[in-house]
């Protein structure tokens, strides 16, 4: 039975195997961006298309679903596989946005276990498969403390202590849980307080003590940037982007774990996409085992298979031991909040409303 079974796994990977090698055409691949990207071009493009010959455009965004939802409306679908957030998957997938995808296609992990069984809880959707656990932290820059330096999120919100610019993503989704953390909001709590009128104004009354200290970035690239040009003390951003500053460019930054938001990215295919079974493929690819741990040899975010994590090495071209960078790492895993996806489906556009409200006063 053992010998079947094996010869049964690898008929079933030739099988795969045959189909990428028949595949042509192209696939447009929509990402954030910089490190993260150029991961995804290592870890996934770049063996993609040496398989299957495959052309694979590779083209930033922003995130959200405004233009998924404007290329859907109008007919006129260009995208083809989309790197998403999770509320935006689930609510993509409740508006008719995005393709359902049969979670059939991927493949199972090297010792035969289903994927569907390997894929950490709550990565699979209905309409997208994940990819990565990521985090939003914050970080300074060691060289410009010479005394106490910030370790807690509170020290974040803390300008006596901590004078200087803070910068923010210019989002109303992490910072509102940053600011209820920062005053003294429970872990297990910040949602629960969060979906009240009073817990809304309590996180808005912690951002008004920074407010006008705030320089608000938008694109993932920005917050090294601005820590590398001195243009703020402190600034929240991507965990894998911060550590790609201090990997690959020798920054002196330093990443605050205390009070990070963790969250998970998934593929997702717009509803109408042009070339779908590539997209299919591409997706299938991506996401196996060995396609994740490779991935996180280019930058810190933890792969979304269980199989996949005794695969992570060494940084690709940095040497580092990537083990203890990722968010899910112990020592980084202390006071942690999971991003409820549910929570901003259902909320995320009335809170951008007043959050855009708060901006412009």
């Amino acid at each position: 039975m053992h010998l079947r079974l094996t010869g049964m796994v690898a008929a079933a990977a030739l099988l795969g195997a045959t189909s990428f090698a028949q595949a042509e055409g192209e696939v447009n691949v929509i990402s954030w961006g910089g490190a993260y990207t150029k991961s995804q071009v290592k870890a996934y493009h770049e063996p993609f298309t040496k398989m299957t010959g495959v052309k694979i455009n590779s083209i930033d965004y922003n995130g959200g679903l405004a233009e998924v939802k404007a290329q859907v409306e109008a007919g006129n679908v260009t995208w083809d596989v989309v790197d998403v957030e999770l509320s935006d998957a689930v609510r993509g997938c409740d508006e008719g946005l995005l393709e359902p995808i049969d979670k059939s296609i991927l493949p199972a992990a090297p010792d035969g276990t289903p994927a569907e069984k390997d894929f950490i809880n709550g990565t699979l959707t209905e309409c997208a498969v994940g990819s990565i656990v990521w985090s939003t932290v914050y970080a300074y820059d060691r060289s410009k403390f010479s005394g106490d330096k910030p370790s807690t999120l509170e020290d974040f919100f803390d300008l006596a202590k901590f004078p200087g610019k803070r910068g923010m993503r210019k989002n109303a989704k992490a910072n509102l849980e940053f600011a209820l953390l920062a005053d003294g909001v429970p872990t297990d709590e910040v949602y629960e307080v969060l979906g009240t009128p009073d817990g809304v104004d309590r996180a808005f009354k912690k951002l008004d003590s920074i407010k006008g200290k705030i320089v608000w970035w938008e694109a993932g690239a920005q917050p090294p940037q601005l820590l590398a040009d001195g243009e703020v003390a402190m600034t929240t951003a991507y965990n894998g982007r911060l550590f790609n500053a201090i990997a690959q460019e020798k920054k002196p930054f330093e990443i605050v774990w205390d009070g990070q938001i963790f969250d998970i990215d998934l593929f997702a295919i717009p509803k109408g996409a042009k070339n779908m079974d590539n997209a299919l493929k591409f997706i299938a690819f991506s996401t196996d085992t060995q396609r994740l741990a490779d991935q996180a040899s280019w930058i810190s975010y933890g792969p979304v298979r269980q199989s996949s994590n005794p695969l992570i090495g060494k940084h690709a071209e940095a040497g580092i031991d990537m083990k203890p960078h990722m968010p899910t790492a112990p020592e980084n895993f202390k006071r942690v909040v999971q991003n409820d996806f549910e929570f901003w489906a259902d909320n995320q556009d009335q809170l951008n409303e007043r959050f855009n409200a708060w901006l412009s006063k």
